[in-house]
């Protein structure tokens, strides 16, 4: 099925069935967005890396870390991104998952996490690693948060665009968004550079995450928007493309 890409939009677009270990659509799955909140997922992934085999977290970290993955949180990004050592927890992900094409931030805006490059195939491969490879315990705490998340993030914004409008039945999200008036900052907002090698100044919006029974099918879609579109109209041109996506699993509307 053709995904309706509206004039003006740049789309990367992965969705991986797990059941037959394909991926079974693909349209600029190499190009690099800046992540937005998807960094998020990585965030969490390399602070829950070395705490095996107890996973014991403090209270202050259990809550810090169900409102960045629930609510889409930046100031507990900001706090992490911190404490992690910035970039280098993206480098060090990198590093254990076989990201190809995702970077830190560029070295001039080091502290801006969700100038964070990603793709949309490097995103299958993170929750594949949840999914397939983490251990239990990593991969129920945050498939657990991903599969609550609240309606709004703690910004206001409406994070149930795209996947979570789209299907159905079960699924999870890791949402994204950048650069719309209102959206808040924490790295992701902020003055936009015209020349770093990655698209800054579009407005961003990315849905990601999974999708039936089993969280059969993995989704990624990644968008930009022309600077000024309406959140609202980002809003419903991602939930078209989403609901024209071929996912296994979920039958297909007429």
């Amino acid at each position: 099925m053709t995904v309706p890409v509206p004039s003006g939009v740049t789309a990367g677009i992965a969705v991986y069935d797990r059941r037959s270990g394909q991926l079974v659509q693909r349209h600029n799955e190499d190009h690099r967005f800046r992540s937005a909140s998807v960094v998020k997922l990585l965030i969490v992934l390399d602070y829950l890396w070395d705490r095996a085999p107890e996973y014991d977290l403090p209270d202050a970290d259990r809550d810090r870390l169900d409102a960045m993955l629930r609510s889409s949180d930046d100031d507990a990004a900001s706090h992490y991104w911190d404490e992690l050592g910035g970039a280098a927890l993206v480098d060090r992900m990198v590093k254990r998952l076989g990201l190809t094409h995702t970077a830190g931030p560029p070295a001039t805006h080091p502290g801006f996490w969700g100038y964070v490059a990603i793709t949309a195939a490097d995103t299958i491969r993170i929750y594949r690693y949840l999914l397939e490879e983490a251990p239990a315990p990593v991969r129920e705490y945050v498939m657990d948060l991903l599969r609550r998340a609240t309606r709004h993030g703690t910004d206001g914004f409406d994070q149930y665009f795209g996947i979570a409008s789209a299907f159905p039945g079960e699924f999870s999200i890791k949402q994204g968004w950048s650069g719309f008036l209102g959206a808040s900052g924490y790295g992701s907002d902020r003055a936009k550079p015209q020349d770093t090698g990655l698209d800054l100044r579009s407005d961003a919006l990315h849905t990601t995450g999974t999708v039936g029974p089993d969280d059969r099918a993995i989704v990624a879609l990644y968008t930009l928007h022309p600077a000024g579109t309406p959140y609202e109209q980002a809003y419903a041109d991602v939930t078209r493309m989403t609901e024209a996506l071929t996912v296994p699993g979920v039958p297909e509307r007429r």
